[in-house]
């Protein structure tokens, strides 16, 4: 399947990036590589998803947030490759920071619901390195925030 044949089977639909709210950029492309900002759990109504791990959020509900993320960031990155996923050669890495509390210790799992849905999506190209970290927050108190490193033709 292509990579989007697969998001439709996923009834995923990708959404353009949203704007900055700093004095950054969503993505920036050196060379073959795209550097993608980091992005934010977010409610559907665009709202910031808050909370803790460990304290007021569950590893599921982490796990939730980190898959929306990915979706957020597969959004983003198709804007960085002009229109068109099939660009992609290879998802480099993923860095997750985890709001949490000092003894949870779950970063890990929280941050397979954006790995395991890059490498449904991507098949091959979608395995990539990664680190997960535990914070102590997060802007707008978001529960995860993920960015991405992505390599492209």
């Amino acid at each position: 399947m292509t990579v989007y044949q697969q998001l439709e089977a996923l009834h995923i639909t990708l959404a353009p990036p949203a704007a900055p709210v700093a004095a950054y950029v969503m993505y920036v492309q050196s060379g073959n590589l795209v550097f993608l900002s980091g992005h934010i759990a977010k409610n559907p109504d665009g709202t910031p998803n808050v909370g803790q791990l460990g304290k007021n959020k569950t590893t599921a509900e982490g796990q939730a947030a980190a898959r929306a993320i990915a979706i957020d960031l597969m959004g983003t990155l198709q804007e960085a490759c002009g229109g068109d996923l099939t660009r992609v050669k290879r998802i480099v890495k993923l860095m997750s920071l985890v709001n949490s509390t000092a003894d949870f210790t779950e970063h890990h799992l929280v941050t397979n619901g954006a790995s395991e849905l890059i490498g449904e999506v991507f098949g091959d190209a979608g395995k990539h390195a990664r680190s997960a970290f535990g914070v102590a927050q997060i802007p707008r108190g978001a529960c995860v925030e993920i960015e991405m490193i992505v390599e492209i033709a």
